[in-house]
Parts: structure tokens; sequence; C-alpha cells
């Protein structure tokens, strides 16, 4: 039963300045309806993810074109993100939800048939012989462990080491080294096409391993195709980091993997590491799973889950996820109006002239390809006059995306207007950090286009007449380098 509480009345009033960190809210069976939808983009929802683990391919596809004529008559811009399954071992289908308790003793049997509290089938063939005794394994988010004593003719005996309750169809964490599984899966690569044939604006690939892993999974570059989403699980995933990330177009911190495969005080240490590496080349970076957990049942976060999603925004984190909190949640429209709270107020203490200084010149460009290096050259230039002159807006003309999430490396005081004829560009660049996405129907030479984007701007109501402005773009009307910009007072 969803509460009816306003979250505009619950929160109070909210800060003045325009939120930066942008907000993913994961679409499920609390939030399938049309108003609930609404509810969530008019509380801050930049991204919907549709978890394709759960729940047939034609539902997913039917959300998609949901979301997306929710959002137009709305009039609020969404992108949306496909979360491929992976070769993710999960537990047979739970009828009911079951608890696990302490110390209690279980059965993993190979198969998919329904499981109950004693006797758990897993979806892994290989279970029998590629898990050994003594090792650990984590029920869903890694809140339940169960370690490994003794083998049955047909199945593993497991004791319950910390306990809880689970339901559905959770995953079956598995230490890494053990599996012979690859990704992307067959079933992945199915479901891939499905939702590219829908225009699916980003793709996440689940338990990334190696750049390889990202090469097969064979799309076209953006805006042509959707933009790829590395989700960093796994240890391999950390050794391998550096490729992931230059083979990606953006990077998750899938923490609740993450943290099962490694020790849990080096988290905190990774989740910055990882988030500092991927910004530094462009990449926008998602901080994800049980941010503010607690409220799938509670109408107020922990203090600790309020702590964890600014400190995501102060290690420069692009996008916060929401899973369970909106897609079982009692009130998924409170919640993402929760977290734009909690990451707005933490967007107006972020540190920003020390950010910039802390991306080293040598990472900034390490880009291969000249226009590549070009558009380094200019956004830090553009990142400087904007910062000396204390102009009120960037404006970024962009048909890719590129010339966006490369200013946003800087993470500029001046808001960052995203000019793009392209749709699916427009979209993919609700993840981008401090960018506001706006369409234009087409890029002509650079001095028309500068007049159009500016009018356009200040009709928006995003600048004034008197203001400076950087504008930064190409010279030409195609695809390439970002090397033009123009410090302009607003007519």
């Amino acid at each position: 039963m969803k509460r009816t509480t306003s979250w505009t009345s619950a929160l109070g009033m909210l800060p003045p300045v325009k939120r930066r960190t942008k907000i993913i809210a994961s679409i499920g069976p609390a939030c399938s309806d049309d108003a609930t939808m609404k509810a969530m983009l008019e509380a801050g929802m930049d991204v919907a993810r549709l978890n394709l683990s759960h729940g047939p391919l034609e539902t997913h596809i039917e959300r998609l074109g949901q979301l997306r004529r929710v959002a137009e008559a709305a009039g609020l811009p969404i992108g949306v993100m496909a979360d491929l399954p992976g070769p993710k071992v999960r537990i047979g289908q739970l009828p009911e939800p079951i608890e696990l308790a302490d110390d209690s003793e279980i059965l993993l049997e190979p198969g998919n048939e329904p499981s109950h509290a004693g006797h758990l089938f897993v979806d892994y063939e290989g279970l029998l012989t590629d898990v050994q005794l003594g090792d650990r394994l984590a029920v869903g988010d890694g809140s339940i462990v169960l370690q490994v004593i003794g083998h049955e003719p047909n199945a593993l005996r497991a004791r319950v080491l910390y306990g809880g309750q689970t339901q559905g169809r959770p995953g079956l964490h598995i230490p890494s080294e053990r599996l012979r599984l690859t990704t992307p899966t067959p079933e992945d690569l199915r479901l891939l096409d499905a939702m590219v044939d829908h225009d699916i604006d980003f793709v996440a690939l689940s338990f990334v391993r190696s750049a390889h892993d990202v090469r097969r999974i064979g799309l076209e570059p953006s805006p042509r195709g959707p933009l790829v989403v590395a989700k960093i699980e796994t240890q391999a995933a950390i050794e391998n980091l550096d490729g992931i990330i230059n083979e990606s177009g953006a990077i998750m911190v899938a923490r609740g993997d993450l943290g099962t495969e490694l020790p849990i005080q080096e988290l905190p240490h990774l989740q910055k590491e990882i988030i500092a590496r991927c910004i530094a080349l462009g990449r926008p970076a998602i901080t994800a799973t049980q941010m503010l957990e607690s409220m799938i049942t509670n109408p107020s976060p922990t203090r600790a889950e309020a702590s964890d999603v600014a400190n995501a925004v102060f290690d420069g984190t692009s996008a916060v996820m929401l899973s369970a909190e909106t897609a079982i949640g009692d009130d998924p429209a409170h919640v993402v109006a929760t977290m734009a709270a909690i990451a707005q107020r933490a967007d107006q203490a972020f540190d920003y002239d020390g950010w910039a200084h802390k991306l080293r010149r040598g990472q900034l460009l390490e880009r291969q390809g000249q226009d590549s290096a070009v558009t380094d050259v200019m956004t830090l230039a553009t990142w400087q006059a904007a910062k000396e002159i204390d102009a009120k807006a960037i404006l970024c003309i962009t048909r890719s995306g590129f010339t966006v999430r490369a200013i946003a490396r800087f993470r500029p005081r001046a808001p960052i207007l995203a000019f793009s004829p392209e749709d699916r560009t427009i979209r993919q660049l609700s993840m981008s950090w401090g960018a506001t996405p706006i369409k234009i129907d087409r890029i002509d030479d650079n001095v028309i286009t500068v007049h159009r984007v500016l009018e356009l701007a200040k009709l928006q109501g995003h600048i004034r007449t008197g203001d400076i402005v950087a504008v930064l773009g190409g010279s030409s009307a195609t695809i390439g380098a970002t090397d033009t910009l123009r410090m302009v007072r607003c007519p």
C-alpha cells in the first residue's frame, strides 16, 4: 500500500541551486503505473533503469514506451537504461519470502525448480564442480552469507553464517575466480538486440572482467547506438580497470557484488578511485547499491544512508542509483525526492575549485587521436576561462555528447547547457553531471548556431540579457573535434 505523504511537504523547501548530480531509479511493480512514473520524474528521476534480470522482455519493452510517453506528456526529459542480466547465478523462484536463520543448514542443488527455505535450486550447471568446501556465497545484495560445508550426491550442503529474509529470484554470488561463465551471454545478446531495436539509450553490462567483454557487445558508437555502462563488480574488473573505462561509455560502481568479492574495508577507497579515474577520462560514473535501502519500507533514510549519498557526491560521482527502493518500495516518488534533496544539498557543498586541480594533466590527455586531444585542450581552456570571468553558463553544441562529458570532468560552477539535434544524445545527456539537455533542430555554421542557442537559452530562462557565457562547439556541422570557444555577452 503506497503512502500518500507529499514529498515536498515532508522535505521542506529544496535548495534554490539546480541539482548537478543525476538520479537513476529502477522501474518495477511499485512504479509501473503512469501516475507514479510521472511523480518520480517530477521528484527528480533523470534516468529510468529496466532490470532485465526480472520479468519478461515484452514487459520491459512496454515500460520503455510507457516511460517515454509519460515523460513527453510531462515535458520532462528521460533517459532509459536496460540492465542486462549477465552471467548472474540465481536461485530458483521463491513462491513466498523466506527467512534463512543464522547457523541453519540448507541444500544448494543445480537446477531451475522453485526453491524453499531448506532447499535452494541454483541455475548454474557447474555448481558441484566449481564451488569448493569452505567457499563463502552471498545471497541477494550480500546481507545473507552461506559457507559450503559438505557435498551430497546431487547438492552442496551450506551453513547460514549471516541470515535474513529473501524473496523472488535473488542472485547467488559465487567468487568470480570460480566461475567459468563469460559476459555478455547469449541471452544478453538476445535481449540487447531487442532493446536496441526500440532505441534504448543505455545498456548496462554485468560481470565485466576485461575490456574484451565490453568489445564483445558489438554496438555502434553513440549516438548511433546506446552508451555502454560497464558494471565494476569483480576483482578482475579492478585489475583491468583502465582498459574497461577506455572501452565503455560510462561506469557503474556496483557495490553489492564488489563488496562481496573484496574485503569490505577496501570498498570506500575503491569507490573514490574508480570515480576519479572515470571522470578524468570523460566517462560518467554511477554509484549504486543500498543507497537508501531502508526506504523500501520506511519514510526516512538512516543517517548513515544520507551520509553515503552525500559522500558519493563529494567523491565526484555523476549519478546515484536507486534499486529496490523504487522498484518494490512503498513510495517510489518520495524516495526519489529524498535522494534529490540530499544530492542537491551536497552539490552546494562540493569542492568545485579543488576538484579540477586534482585531475592530473596527464590523465586529461591520455586519449588517443588528434580530435580527442583538441577537445581535451579546449574544454580545459573553457573551464579556466569560465572560472576567471565568472561566466553565468557554459553552452555546449554537440552531436554525440562528447563535448559535454569532456567539460563536465572539471565540475565547473557554471551550469552546463547541452544543445544537440540528436534525440538519443539528448536522452543520453540525462546521465551527464550538471548537464541540462536542450533539443535544437540542426547545427549550422558556428556563427548561426551560436546565435540560435543564445536565443533559446534566454527564452527558456537559463540566461539573461547582459550575462557573459562560454559557448563551446565545433567549427563544422559534422561530428569531430570541439575546436571553437567563444566568450559572449548575451544580447
